[in-house]
C-alpha cells in the first residue's frame, strides 16, 4: 500500500486551471479500485491520497499523469508502506 503526498509548489495560482483534470484524475483512481482515500493536508499544504492493489511502478506513471503534477502544481511523493498489522476492517490490506 501507499501513501502519496502531493504538496503544493510554487505554481499553487495555477491549480484553478488544472482542477476538473486533477478531479477526473482523482475519480480514475477510485473508479480502477487503487485509490482508497483521498483528501487534503492541513492547513492548505496540498493533499494526500492512500492507494493499494498496485505496484510502485504503475503507481508512479499513475501520479505523473494527475494534472497538477504534470504542471508542477504539486510534487509528488510517493511512500510505500508494508502493512504488518490491522484493524479487521482494514484487513484487506494484508492480503498480498
Amino acid at each position: 500500500m501507499f501513501v502519496v503526498r502531493l504538496i503544493f509548489s510554487e505554481n499553487r495560482s495555477r491549480a484553478g486551471a488544472y482542477l476538473d483534470g486533477h478531479n477526473a484524475w482523482i475519480k480514475r483512481g477510485f473508479d480502477d479500485g487503487v485509490f482508497l482515500l483521498s483528501g487534503g493536508l492541513q492547513p492548505g499544504l496540498g493533499g494526500a491520497v492512500l492507494a493499494h492493489n498496485t505496484s510502485l511502478c504503475d503507481l508512479q506513471n499513475r501520479v505523473n499523469g494527475d494534472p497538477f503534477v504534470a504542471e508542477n502544481v504539486v510534487t509528488a511523493e510517493i511512500l510505500e508502506i508494508t502493512p504488518a498489522q490491522t484493524d479487521e476492517r482494514l484487513s484487506f490490506l494484508l492480503d498480498g
